[in-house]
């Protein structure tokens, strides 16, 4: 089930409404239960053997909870083994098998499904264990708190991923108020019409420039961009609808983006994008290795690791550890190489810089094998040729949705908000985000099944 599809608007969140508002607002484990057995269901919805899989970390990340609490060491090792094994199983088996049969060792391929949104929230039940061992948060003694937290649907299945330290209170004394329900339908909105207006759109550009057996320079650069663009849009929308549906429960997540594209660097960058994943490795993985606290040698070692497994957290293939390799390189080059060179250039070359890197990025991740990026980078060198007239007629198809999309990765919203008087911005918000959701059904109406980007890391 996807935030954008009738089963769920028409269905799913109508009847989790209703059913969870009917409960009194004093009686918060009414409430809390209503919303378990809605998230469990809507993770069923992608087959019930994964259902079995949730339940199952829901209990190792339980009881690991209850046992590294005071600090126990041994007990947390065995919590990440136990985590990352299923995590391991589900999403890297069969690319180690692939691996393994192209050296020539007799292996099998195994066939294994990759169950929704299991990185995220495998990395939500580590973080859990790890705040309790550090003495950050207390462990939970009840398991349905702890099953709340982390089958939580708003960022269950493609983030943001949320830490328990952020939501412990929540959990058990949020109050959830008009104000707080209507700006979560607000972000809702707009949520969506990130996705089915401008990611969708800017999508069928992406996907017939990266299949064309031929593209001219010019018509290669476009495709990097609508695809620049979808991501951003089809990630980020689904960020806002999770973080509006949190409001609309009562439930404060973190923000997960904040204008990347505005980046003058791609060290900006990374602090702009996808900031629950990068906070995540920056906590976990890159200060307990020493951080930049230590000697130059051991501080490469730090962003090459956490970097690497970044790019493989997106995925089994070498494309994405490629991707996780190139902006490794381009941090530490920002940071000990062109440094200096970088902070003394103008800022509009420096934009220019980041902006150029980052679509370069995004074509390693787009790719679907280390033979496709080589193709799709030589033609945007110019180095093949394609139809004559293929650029324009990439700009008549899309050229509105280029333009939409720049406008609505820029701070727009933000500076008519900032300048335009209460009583306008009282009506003219609220007529935006219906005439967006309107757009939006239209859209849906018309579309067939498109899930979320994220919904396979």
């Amino acid at each position: 089930m996807v935030f954008s599809s009738f089963s769920f608007l028409f269905l799913f969140l109508t009847a989790l409404l209703a059913l969870y508002y009917v409960q009194p607002a004093r009686w918060r484990g009414g409430r809390n239960l209503v919303l378990l057995l809605f998230s469990l269901f809507f993770y069923l919805c992608g087959g019930p053997k994964y259902l079995l899989l949730m339940l199952a970390s829901i209990l190792i990340n339980y009881l690991s909870g209850l046992l590294v609490e005071g600090g126990r060491k041994s007990a947390l090792v065995l919590s990440m083994g136990a985590n990352l094994a299923l995590l391991g199983y589900f999403k890297y088996a069969g690319f180690l098998m692939e691996n393994l049969q192209a050296l020539g060792l007799p292996v099998e391929i195994p066939s294994i499904a990759l169950p929704v949104g299991i990185s995220f929230f495998t990395f939500q039940g580590m973080s859990y264990v790890i705040d309790v061992y550090r003495g950050d948060a207390k462990a939970d003694r009840s398991i349905l708190g702890v099953a709340l937290y982390i089958s939580l649907f708003p960022q269950l299945v493609a983030g943001p991923i949320v830490r328990y330290t952020t939501v412990a209170h929540d959990l058990r004394h949020r109050r959830e108020t008009f104000q707080d329900f209507y700006a979560g339908a607000i972000r809702f909105c707009f949520g969506l019409a990130k996705k089915m207006l401008l990611a969708n759109n800017l999508g069928m550009l992406a996907d017939e420039a990266f299949s064309a057996a031929g593209l001219t320079a010019s018509a290669a650069w476009l495709g990097a961009l609508g695809y620049t663009g979808q991501i951003y849009f089809d990630f980020s929308g689904y960020s806002d609808m999770a973080i509006g549906l949190g409001w609309m429960f009562g439930f404060r997540f973190e923000e997960n983006f904040h204008y990347p594209y505005l980046s003058r660097s791609i060290t900006e960058f990374w602090r702009r994008w996808h900031m629950s994943l990068s906070g995540w490795f920056r906590d976990y993985v890159y200060i307990p290795l020493g951080g930049s606290r230590c000697g130059l040698g051991k501080q490469i070692r730090n962003v090459l690791v956490v970097w690497m497994l970044t790019g493989i957290w997106h995925g089994a293939a070498w494309n994405f550890f490629l991707w996780g390799l190139y902006f490794a390189l381009l941090l530490l080059g920002e940071r000990f190489v062109w440094k200096n060179l970088l902070n003394r250039s103008p800022q509009a070359l420096r934009h220019l810089y980041a902006m150029v890197l980052i679509v370069l990025g995004w074509v390693l991740f787009r790719c679907t094998s280390l033979a496709a990026v080589g193709q799709y980078l030589g033609a945007m060198a110019g180095l093949s040729e394609g139809p004559a007239g293929q650029s324009l007629y990439f700009v008549k198809q899309y050229g509105f949705w280029l333009l939409a999309g720049t406008a609505a990765s820029l701070p727009v919203k933000d500076w008519l908000a900032e300048r335009l008087p209460e009583r306008t911005k009282e009506w003219a918000v609220p007529v935006t985000a219906l005439l967006l959701l309107g757009l939006s059904f239209l859209q849906l109406i018309s579309s067939t099944f498109n899930p979320f980007i994220y919904y396979r890391f």
